[in-house]
């Protein structure tokens, strides 16, 4: 492995996470279209004409979820049975966190919040229908006009 010092220069960087990808069976899809398209408010839009069901999603004209219904027949219906292995969550940035808590309260959703310890950040947590933790990540200016979390999540 190539390892280089914090001197170095090189041509290669990465940016920014483009997209991530959720693949489950395609008797899912639609309860996970659903939760990302009313509860996230992504659009549906463009995907290549792969040879497997799915749906790519859209936030600011950038396709951020990739539904793949390419997973086996057999999988796990319980979404707390299903490992992310060291994955965790995948965090969103995201603005407007007094509309956001307006949102997934009258979606009848649960969720959990915590500042982030020495940033200017405050986030929010939720569970996707297989079981990924979502993670909105807003400026924590934003708690001036929203007010204090009532959903605290103790790290």
């Amino acid at each position: 492995m190539m390892t280089m010092s914090p001197d170095q220069s090189s041509d290669m960087r990465l940016e920014h996470i483009d997209h991530f990808t959720l693949r489950v069976a395609a008797a899912r899809l639609p309860e996970l279209l659903d939760f990302y398209t009313r509860v996230l408010g992504l659009r549906e839009g463009d995907r290549p004409a792969f040879d497997f069901p799915g749906h790519w999603l859209y936030a600011q004209g950038q396709a951020l979820v990739h539904l793949a219904g390419n997973e086996p027949v057999g999988e796990p219906a319980a979404p707390a049975a299903l490992p992310t292995g060291k994955f965790n969550h995948v965090s969103l940035r995201a603005t407007g966190l007094k509309a956001t808590r307006e949102h997934l309260q009258a979606q009848g959703l649960d969720w959990r919040e915590a500042p982030v310890p020495g940033a200017p950040l405050h986030q929010i947590f939720l569970i996707d229908p297989v079981g990924l933790t979502i993670e909105l990540t807003f400026d924590a200016a934003e708690l001036h006009e929203a007010g204090p979390s009532t959903k605290a999540l103790a790290y």
